[in-house]
């Protein structure tokens, strides 16, 4: 369970920090259904842009904002259908689009979801602790914006060998930025310089995305919210609903796949992973490209019991068509190849890892080989915007993109895409996989062999989290009495 016990003293002062700073918190209610968020907030984000760092944009922290840069309301869920003309496969392809969040990424909800339980219960107190984000790229992104929002000051962690977009905007936001050795799979290294921290300082707080379930929560609540909505309003009679796919990452978001399995119980849970760092399909390592999704261990928040498939995603898939679907000619070859203008020009909602999730998805539907009543939902985590300096460094080092590249890259990397490199999990290799939970967490990371016994073995232990949500939202809600601002 997540720890709500109340600090009084350390809350006090957080509430004066609220009153100082203007700051009113959103409830897990309000973020699925925006509906429920007070007419003078709604006023206020009328002025607002989307990046802009006030508290005010905690409010933007959900699925259905307009998908607008200035000024934007509510809405529906912001999603995609990709067509048949793209993907080559007769199943619907749905994906929910991240870049419409504060920071432009998803990961906004997962650092709310970690810090706010902690924050009205006065444990985390802004005005002494540091909030430290242990991350490969987006959630520290993520974690300096909420925690600028809340005027507490916060430490980003994250690879040296992330994007350059990263960097440059933690410059600017997070009160300390540190890049530890390596790339996308060096967690580990992630992992030891928090273990520094908590050594060397005494005032730090930390959030780790991969065994916070606050980040599991939000995703189960909100994303999962947002994934039945998207259902509702696009399935017809004849339509079943099969399955999600997304890149394990921080294990977080598939917390929607939960949600999403107490509604369709044969629906399916499919977990990807970089084909050069197999770490779920062969307990394998390595390094790769496809930034954002994490590997070389379990997240201790990954519910493997609700994972039916594992699946490797060869980098060079991903960077290939992000150049199919980012570059002039690239754009000009699908338009010829029959895929419909809107469509092309919204292709740069793909990030690197979201381009991973829809591949995902393209072998999903080829290997159980669905028809057009198959429905297939995953999500768009972030867009090119955080990846410009990743393109470039491809023109530099492989030079213009033409037609004649267009025309290679879709044959091998979009229309040659096959149903390799992925595995059915029986009850016996699910149990496999939770297993290497123990090498990172109990042997590494100080968790107990008890919890990990308990999240195999106990039949509750998943769902007493979810029933934490109405207990979070009341707290919410009294740490906003307290404040006085509604």
């Amino acid at each position: 369970m997540i720890d709500l016990r109340i600090d009084k003293k350390q809350l006090e002062r957080t509430v004066e920090r609220a009153k100082e700073r203007n700051i009113i918190i959103p409830t897990f209610a309000q973020m699925k259904n925006p509906d429920l968020i007070p007419d003078s907030v709604k006023e206020e984000l009328k002025k607002i842009s989307l990046w802009d760092i006030t508290a005010r944009n905690l409010f933007r922290i959900t699925w259905k904002n307009e998908p607008v840069v200035d000024g934007g309301r509510y809405g529906g869920v912001n999603y995609v259908e990709l067509p048949s003309s793209l993907t080559g496969v007769d199943a619907r392809i749905i994906a929910l689009v991240g870049k419409w969040f504060p920071t432009g990424a998803h990961k906004v909800g997962a650092t709310f979801g970690c810090l706010v339980p902690p924050l009205v219960t006065g444990q985390f107190d802004p005005t002494y602790h540091q909030a430290v984000w242990p991350s490969t790229g987006n959630y520290c992104r993520g974690g300096a914006y909420d925690a600028s929002l809340l005027s507490c000051e916060s430490i980003a962690i994250l690879p040296e060998g992330m994007s350059r977009e990263r960097f440059d905007w933690l410059a600017n936001v997070a009160g300390e930025v540190i890049a530890t050795p390596g790339s996308e799979s060096n967690v580990k290294e992630i992992y030891d310089k928090v273990w520094e921290l908590r050594e060397t300082r005494d005032n730090i707080f930390v959030f780790n995305q991969f065994d916070e379930f606050g980040n599991y929560l939000w995703h189960y609540e909100i994303t999962g919210h947002a994934m039945e909505e998207v259902l509702q309003e696009v399935m017809g009679p004849n339509d079943e609903y099969q399955g999600l796919t997304l890149t394990t990452g921080s294990a977080g978001t598939l917390g929607c796949g939960d949600y999403m399995k107490q509604l369709y119980p044969s629906s399916k849970v499919v977990a990807g992973e970089a084909l050069q760092c197999p770490t779920l399909l062969e307990n394998g390592f390595g390094a790769h490209r496809i930034e954002g999704i994490g590997d070389k261990h379990v997240p201790w928040i990954h519910n493997m019991k609700n994972t039916d498939m594992i699946m490797a995603i060869d980098d060079n898939t991903v960077v290939n068509l992000a150049r199919l679907f980012n570059e002039p000619a690239g754009r000009k070859y699908l338009v010829d190849q029959g895929v419909s203008e809107n469509l092309v020009g919204k292709l740069d909602l793909l990030g690197f890892s979201s381009i991973a999730n829809t591949v995902m998805a393209i072998k999903m539907a080829k290997y159980y080989e669905m028809d057009s009543n198959d429905v297939i939902l995953t999500v768009w985590t972030d867009s090119m915007e955080l990846y410009e300096s990743r393109l470039k460094e491809m023109h530099e080092e492989f030079g213009e993109y033409t037609e004649m590249d267009a025309a290679r890259t879709s044959s091998r990397y979009l229309e040659g895409l096959s149903p390799n490199y992925l595995q059915e999990l029986t009850y016996e290799d699910q149990r496999r996989v939770h297993n290497l939970k123990y090498f990172t967490w109990i042997e590494q990371q100080g968790k107990t062999y008890e919890e990990i016994q308990s999240q195999w073995y106990d039949k509750d232990y998943w769902t007493n989290f979810q029933k934490q949500i109405p207990e979070i939202d009341e707290l919410i809600n009294e740490f906003n009495d307290k404040v006085g601002l509604i």
